[in-house]
C-alpha cells in the first residue's frame, strides 16, 4: 500500500492531505468506528465516534463535522432517523453523508438516496475505497 501524501502545515507540522477535515464516524460496532478512524487519520483527517443514532445526532450538533459517516441499523434510532434529523435542521442539513449498511437492498439503496445521502457503501467495506468517497465528497 502505498504511504499517504505528506505535506507541511503552515506551522511546519507533517500533515495528511485531509486537509484537517473533522470527520464524525457512527457505528455500533466499536470495531468498525475504530478501523474507519485509523484509516482516515492516516490521511490527515480528524475523527470523532459516536456509537448510536442519539450520540450522532448529540456530536453534529456540538462538533458539526465536515463529513458524517453513517450506520444504518443502531441502537435508539437507526441511520435514516439521523439522516432525517440532520436535513431538518439548518445547522446540519449540508454536512454530507456517508450511508453503510450491512444489507445491499435495493429498497434500502433507494431510500438512502431519497434521503439525501451523498455516498452508500456496502460492509464489509474497504478501507481504501471508503478514503477514496471521503476524499471525493470533501475536495
Amino acid at each position: 500500500m502505498a504511504e499517504p501524501v505528506l505535506a507541511l502545515d503552515p506551522a511546519g507540522n507533517r500533515t495528511g492531505r485531509g486537509g484537517g477535515n473533522r470527520i464524525l464516524a457512527v457505528d455500533d460496532e466499536r470495531h468498525i468506528v475504530r478501523l474507519i478512524q485509523v484509516n482516515l487519520e492516516k490521511y490527515g483527517y480528524e475523527v470523532i465516534a459516536a456509537f448510536d443514532g442519539k450520540e450522532a445526532l448529540e456530536k453534529a450538533h456540538s462538533e458539526l463535522p465536515d463529513l458524517l459517516i453513517l450506520d444504518v441499523m443502531m441502537p435508539y434510532m437507526d441511520g435514516f432517523e439521523v439522516l432525517q434529523n440532520l436535513k431538518k435542521d439548518p445547522n446540519t442539513r449540508d454536512i454530507p453523508v456517508i450511508l453503510m449498511a450491512s444489507k445491499d437492498s435495493d429498497a434500502e439503496v433507494f431510500r438512502g438516496w431519497q434521503s439525501g445521502v451523498d455516498c452508500y457503501i456496502s460492509k464489509p467495506f474497504n478501507p481504501l475505497v471508503l478514503v477514496a468517497f471521503v476524499r471525493r465528497i470533501l475536495r
